[in-house]
């Protein structure tokens, strides 16, 4: 089995990598089966985080203030990864949101990983749910559900399991594979359109939670829409 590896966990502020944003980043790197480096931060989302976030993380907006954006922090992010695997439960998600971040800064990301969500389903069938929590509590793994340092520890703990009982006869499915999304780059927020939101806003009175100048042309795009569709011009 692969014993050299760097776990990935993010908390988001939902579950869509073209709108939502990363708000936690936990990392964890593994050498011969031994965690020899970690990197654990906030992301500054540049919004104002949903109620649903907040009690499923527990995480908050004063948090999150004085993070650092996920742009000053990527290059760090991707030198800690290096040329490892990547390993994750439902790894694509995470590998997803970081490609994302990626292209906009002209970055290359190309990984392959191994999804312990994936082994789940194929050798935990009969089991009611392959969510992580539940998986931690079904082989009774120490976890601290939705923080994303949690996370990734407990899921290198549960892959770790997963190989103990299944690998020895079914190698093939404990290989890493070449992890695919793709994804173009956002540009920034048009002029013309700041200038329609700006004026949207100001006369409809609207205080809003995101920073109009950090906004991609696709998320202004969408907020005009449901603007016009909800107060017209």
């Amino acid at each position: 089995m692969i014993d050299s590896y760097v776990c990935l966990d993010l908390e988001t502020t939902g579950l869509d990598p073209k709108k939502d944003k990363i708000i936690e980043i936990g990392a964890v790197r593994v050498r011969d089966g031994e965690i020899v480096a970690m990197l654990e931060t906030f992301i500054n989302p540049d919004r104002a985080l949903d109620e649903r976030i907040i009690e499923l993380t527990g995480i908050v907006d004063e948090q999150l203030q004085d993070a650092p954006d996920i742009r000053d922090i990527l290059p760090e992010l991707l030198d800690f990864i290096g040329d490892d695997v990547l390993l994750g439960h439902s790894v694509l998600f995470d590998y997803s949101f970081v490609k994302r971040a990626a292209v906009n800064e002209r970055l290359t990301f190309e990984k392959n990983g191994i999804d312990t969500l994936k082994l789940a389903r194929k050798f935990l069938p009969d089991l009611e749910s392959r969510s992580l929590e539940f998986l931690c509590r079904h082989f009774e793994i120490e976890h601290s559900a939705h923080r994303a340092i949690a996370d990734a520890k407990a899921t290198l703990v549960l892959y770790r399991k997963l190989a103990e009982l299944f690998y020895d006869r079914h190698e093939e499915d404990f290989k890493p594979i070449p992890l695919k999304y793709n994804v173009k780059r956002d540009t920034l927020v048009t002029i013309p359109q700041k200038n329609q939101l700006y004026k949207l806003l100001d006369r409809h009175k609207l205080k809003v939670d995101y920073d109009v100048e950090k906004l991609t042309r696709s998320e202004a795009s969408r907020i005009i829409a449901q603007l016009l569709a909800e107060y017209g011009r």
